[in-house]
């Protein structure tokens, strides 16, 4: 009997045994490890490689030398040889417009050079023209582009209807600035959205006129926001189909594993929680719904801190002026060169003007838990956000917000301490640096010019800082970002603000780690650690080893998505 006892503990030691191999071989029976390149990991203060990965159902699983990996992974591994490139965290950009990116990916490529062609208003009406197929219109029944940009073209000044209608006065044309604050329609288009000499300005919006009271096509911020889904709304779901796959796979071709849209309304929320309910995310997307349309969208499945199929609301958005580039950006002291149609002394003005309704959404975002996004441009908005702020936040416990000023072109050192002690993610964006470091030196001049987007003097003073694309306002191009951020060069070759550099290092923290944080995620996002999603990419060259003015030009080989290859180049 004491035989049988033994031998049947024995067997049942085997078959426990087993049973503990045959889980761990299927838990890694599809592990993948990589090795043979720079494995960046992006935890801690200074840059920190790993040898190799080994990754599993979506997740890190192992961080360290090849051959502790190799044995880790077990023998059904799937190994990936980087062949000397480099991997990093996925990227996460702090404030983008991702539903919006289709426009620019699909519609007429009017952007001014280097991203494509349209330097002056003649170019622009031969790429309109070309654009304008049947097949194009069919898309939303509108010709449209997105990126012009007055600060570019040799007339200096923004098209009109009359131009657009060069092009056709039989469809309705739409062309949106390249800040998104300003769009351009034909004399159709006019028509089509009831915009007549009697049509007053909304507030925070102006329609530019000309010859006493009559619309010149020029629509400004409040003014032109809310009719961008006219033209920009797919008519068929065919079309919808084209125009979120062609955004999609843009954002992934940049790197993109966890994507923004910075200012939902009805319309971009609803075109997104459709493609998650369809299964059709291939990235996380994470929106801020603009303040007109929270009580309604608050209150759905999607405002979570977990993704639904990919999808979560994660707060709320507040916008109080408009772009620095477009002078509508709300300042304390005069532009040196005021805007068409403003006179001297012209100061932008603000998209929400009352004090008191601003501390209203302020205090129904503290009240609820919300995470608060809030673009202000201008010093004067600054201000606003900064006084609303600090007298809402007085009425409540302190809590984990996060709260997030989104660009701050123009912000002021003294408004950074204010920043730092209400406890609030600066989130800039040194793009301007490049694109328009030239400009902002001419319209408010040499001294405060340099002093545009300034990440060193943040981190300096202690403030979590992101750094942004705000796409389709520039390309989704995170690596030029980056080099731009470490640069700070204008398309003229002038440096703009030599002392606000960031190190290669600090600039891809702004697109990895400190973004996770910035959206909650640092649980699971930003570096390459064990327990973290597999969100990776993978680069022709490392960018911390390669000269500054080449880092802006590295590209995505590969992106990879809780361990999917979702794009390769």
């Amino acid at each position: 009997m004491k035989i049988v006892q033994n031998l049947t503990l024995l067997i049942g030691i085997l078959v426990v045994f087993s049973c503990k191999q045959n889980k761990r071989a299927d838990q890694l029976n599809s592990a993948t490890v990589y090795s043979g390149g720079d494995i960046i990991t992006m935890a801690g203060d200074s840059p920190t490689y790993a040898e190799a990965i080994v990754i599993n159902n979506g997740k890190i699983k192992f961080v360290g030398t090849k051959n502790e990996a190799l044995l880790f992974a077990g023998e059904n591994h799937n190994l990936k040889d980087l062949k000397g490139k480099t991997m990093l965290p996925g990227f996460i950009d702090a404030h983008a417009h991702f539903s919006n990116f289709s426009s620019q990916a699909i519609g007429a490529q009017i952007l001014p050079p280097p991203d494509a062609g349209a330097n002056n208003i003649a170019a622009i009406i031969k790429i309109l023209k070309k654009w304008n197929t049947p097949e194009n219109r069919a898309l939303t029944g509108w010709i449209f582009g997105a990126g012009f940009d007055d600060s570019v073209l040799e007339e200096k000044r923004f098209p009109t209807k009359y131009d657009l209608d060069e092009v056709t006065t039989e469809f309705p044309i739409m062309i949106i600035h390249i800040s998104g604050h300003f769009a351009v329609v034909n004399s159709k288009g006019l028509e089509l959205l009831n915009i007549t000499s009697e049509t007053k300005n909304p507030e925070g919006g102006i329609i530019r006129r000309e010859n006493g009271n009559e619309p010149n096509g020029v629509l400004e911020e409040l003014a032109a926001i809310p009719y961008y889904a006219k033209a920009l709304t797919p008519q068929t779901k065919e079309a919808s189909e084209t125009f979120f796959e062609s955004g999609q796979d843009m954002a992934l071709s940049f790197g993109y594993t966890t994507a923004q849209e910075g200012r939902a309304m009805l319309e971009n929320h609803a075109f997104l929680a459709v493609k998650a309910e369809e299964n059709k995310l291939k990235i996380d997307v994470v929106s801020y719904v603009d303040y007109m349309f929270v009580d309604t969208l608050m209150n759905t499945k999607w405002n979570s801190k977990t993704y639904n199929k990919k999808y979560r609301i994660g707060g709320m958005k507040l916008t109080l002026d408009g772009s620095p580039q477009g002078r509508t950006a709300w300042r304390t002291q005069p532009y040196i060169l005021p805007p068409d149609g403003a006179k001297k002394g012209y100061l932008g003005y603000p998209a929400i003007p009352q004090d008191s309704r601003l501390e209203s959404l302020y205090r129904k975002a503290f009240a609820n838990n919300w995470q608060v996004q809030t673009h202000a441009n201008g010093d004067a908005a600054m201000d606003q956000m900064i006084r609303t702020i600090r007298k809402v936040s007085s009425e409540f416990d302190q809590k984990d917000r996060r709260n997030v000023l989104i660009h701050g072109q123009y912000v002021r050192e003294d408004q950074l301490d204010s920043y730092k002690e209400l406890d609030i993610i600066v989130s800039l964006f040194p793009l301007h640096t490049f694109y328009w470091g030239d400009w902002h030196k001419e319209i408010i001049g040499e001294e405060l010019g340099n002093k545009i987007s300034p990440t060193r003097t943040a981190l300096n003073k202690g403030l979590r800082l992101t750094i942004h694309t705000d796409a389709p306002v520039a390309l989704p191009n995170l690596m030029r970002m980056v080099g731009i951020s470490v640069e700070r060069k204008s398309r003229s070759g002038k440096l703009i603000g030599a002392g606000e550099k960031l190190t290669p290092y600090e600039a891809l923290k702004g697109i990895t780690d400190w973004s996770a944080y910035q959206h909650f995620e640092e649980n699971n996002k930003g570096t390459i650690e064990n327990g973290k999603l597999a969100d990776l990419v993978i680069l022709d060259k490392n960018p911390l080893k390669v000269a500054e003015e080449d880092i802006k030009d590295i590209v995505v080989l590969e992106t990879i998505k809780e361990g999917l290859s979702v794009y390769k180049r």
